[in-house]
């Protein structure tokens, strides 16, 4: 009788596989035909939560993944640097104190902390960088500074965008860069009525702008342009007439911007300054030698949120800075490069090590917005298997966003590309593990690619 009942529980199985690679399979090519696309750019891979194939529509294709390349950075950061890692922040001074007077350089230098500054977390706002460093400085008996306040960018290479990102995109708050030190994440926000800027989020450091905004239509339709290190700031495109839209961007020199403010704390606080603010990749465009920071005299050391809490809005918010920052952290921390061609190099060389093929994984950034990262849906499916067997993967799950149709998985959108990755228990009590990715994508918005995923569910 039990074995009668071990086949009969196995042909159940195996029928309940078969109708759900069958509607999986009806919904592939009914999307496939609704929206016009060509089906050679679809992949499509579900697994259950063991790693067997439920259902596969070209599953090694690789294509363009857009956000969900964010899950092969965040786990190999979380398993590399460990979720209790953290950034960090110092300010130190160079020569000596004496009778209150600093005869020396004030210096503020990180290892490219992607949170200082941030609004996300209560506790590291701007506001909680400015109160502790004046509390060391006054801690450290100075009431007035004779030299410079130094801004120590050198951790990093100069390199602060990704080869390959869009020049649309490099402007805009989702195409902020990275530098050593970055600051409120390097955006800003700037209310607009009409074509007339009214107010900014913060008074941005040294920026000239080109105003080529015209009134139109319903919607925010503009596009702001800056370069790394330029002080010059194009916004072009159409807004809406008679109503106050907020634009967000990317700040072209967040160490410049950070020390910009620093100063203005300092006079605020009584602290005498009337030195020069200083950032060592201006030093270095005008051909003299930097300054580092003293690895004495340190009177501050500001750490960043742990990394699982970095990971959590890195996923959840799709914070493109964030997986860039990973990115050239993992090329210096494990290559001792900081490059961004490095820190790719590594992140492939890691999931090969993991068992996925190399010829799926054709990684151009640690974020997605780079059209040139090429993905399969089966080598998106493998890694979140390995990550859901890691002592880690709390802190990865947690930060995947429920989507409108309840699925827990990371989206990704970019111009005519799609893509889903996550995990799904269905009603029945089934887990699976899917991604799918679609280029060349003719619908509107996401609810037909949804209608697959539904399925599952």
């Amino acid at each position: 009788m039990k074995k009668t009942f071990a086949v009969l529980t196995l042909s159940t199985q195996i029928i309940f596989a078969q109708n759900i690679a069958q509607k999986l399979d009806a919904a592939t090519k009914d999307l496939m035909n609704s929206s016009g696309a060509i089906a050679s750019n679809l992949s499509f891979y579900v697994s259950d939560e063991d790693g067997k194939l439920v259902y596969e529509f070209q599953g090694n294709k690789g294509l363009s993944t857009a956000s969900t390349q964010k899950i092969f950075t965040a786990a190999a950061a979380l398993e590399t640097l460990g979720k209790e890692y953290t950034y960090k922040t110092t300010s130190s001074y160079s020569g000596s104190i004496s009778g209150g007077n600093l005869n020396g350089n004030l210096f503020i230098s990180s290892n490219g902390d992607p949170t200082l500054g941030s609004w996300r977390y209560e506790s590291y706002k701007p506001e909680s960088f400015k109160k502790k460093l004046l509390e060391a400085i006054k801690n450290a008996g100075i009431t007035k500074i004779l030299g410079d306040l130094i801004i120590d960018d050198s951790y990093f290479d100069h390199q602060t965008i990704p080869g390959g990102w869009p020049w649309d995109d490099l402007g805009n708050y989702y195409g902020a860069g990275v530098w050593s030190v970055n600051w409120r994440e390097n955006q800003f926000d700037v209310n607009i009525n009409g074509t007339d800027f009214k107010n900014f989020s913060y008074p941005l450091a040294g920026i000239k702008w080109l105003n080529d905004l015209k009134t139109g239509g319903n919607s925010d339709q503009s596009l702001v342009f800056t370069a790394p290190y330029s002080d010059v700031a194009l916004i072009n495109g159409t807004l809406p007439a008679g109503k106050t839209i907020t634009v967000s961007g990317s700040v072209p020199n967040p160490p410049l911007q950070l020390g910009v403010e620093v100063k203005q704390w300092l006079k605020e606080s009584g602290i005498n300054f009337s030195g020069k603010v200083i950032t060592n990749s201006q030093l270095e465009i005008e051909g003299k030698a930097i300054q580092v920071a003293p690895k004495n005299n340190i009177i501050l050391t500001y750490q960043s949120p742990t990394l699982d809490k970095i990971v959590y809005w890195f996923l959840r918010k799709s914070v493109n800075m964030y997986g860039e920052t990973l990115i050239k952290t993992l090329g210096k921390e494990k290559k001792g490069d900081s490059s961004f061609k490095s820190g790719v190099a590594y992140l492939k060389e890691f999931w090969k090590s993991k068992g996925i093929n190399g010829n799926m994984i054709n990684f151009a950034d640690g974020s997605g917005l780079s059209p040139q990262n090429y993905v399969a849906a089966r080598a998106e499916v493998q890694a979140l298997l390995y990550a859901k067997k890691q002592p880690w993967f709390t802190a990865y799950y947690d930060g995947f966003p429920i989507q409108d149709n309840g699925l827990k998985m990371k989206s990704g959108t970019m111009k005519d590309t799609k893509s889903f990755a996550g995990f799904h228990t269905s009603k029945d009590g089934q887990k699976y593990v899917f991604s799918i990715i679609i280029n060349n994508y003719q619908g509107s918005g996401s609810t037909e690619l949804q209608k697959i995923l539904n399925v599952l569910k």
